[in-house]
């Protein structure tokens, strides 16, 4: 199983990454969550190791990518999809963990025009909605409250649609 890890609000996301590690779940990560994953010593694959290609532009483009999406994407219960998928090298992602760039707050903290603009987030939701499309076999978190309820669910195997 392999988790994609991508926050902004990083409270929680360490211990978090460290109860999916000792579920035996691979975890991959971007930027800053990365770097605060890896410091604490998770065992956790940059972003660009799957998309085979380099974060770019500022890091405006990290998860923009088929290897993410089609991971998150393809689907499990259909043989066509899972055939393309191996074809391809598209590896399954099954959790994604995603909370967005603070615009609201950003908007009320400066008045910095270049500042908000690069708070609005285009991965994130993307790769929310993307979950979210096919969720039944991919887990969505996106609020850091939910953290060890989602653990705990996995690790008891009582996911279920709420």
């Amino acid at each position: 199983m392999r988790a994609l890890l991508s926050v902004s609000d990083k409270a929680g996301i360490v211990e978090f990454a460290q109860g999916l590690e000792k579920l035996g779940w691979d975890i991959i990560s971007t930027g800053g969550t990365y770097k605060k994953l890896n410091e604490a010593g998770v065992k956790v694959i940059e972003i660009d190791e799957v998309t085979k290609f380099p974060e770019c532009f500022e890091g405006r483009v990290k998860t923009l990518n088929p290897y993410i999406h089609g991971g998150i994407l393809h689907r499990r219960d259909k043989q066509s999809h899972l055939d393309e998928a191996k074809k391809l090298g598209v590896e399954g992602i099954d959790l994604v963990c995603v909370n967005l760039y603070p615009f609201k707050e950003t908007i009320l903290r400066t008045g910095d025009f270049e500042e908000i603009i690069e708070n609005i987030d285009i991965g994130g939701p993307a790769m929310v909605r993307s979950a979210a499309k096919n969720f039944d076999s991919v887990i969505i978190v996106t609020d850091v409250a939910d953290y060890d309820m989602v653990l705990e669910a996995i690790e008891n195997d009582k996911n279920t649609l709420e």
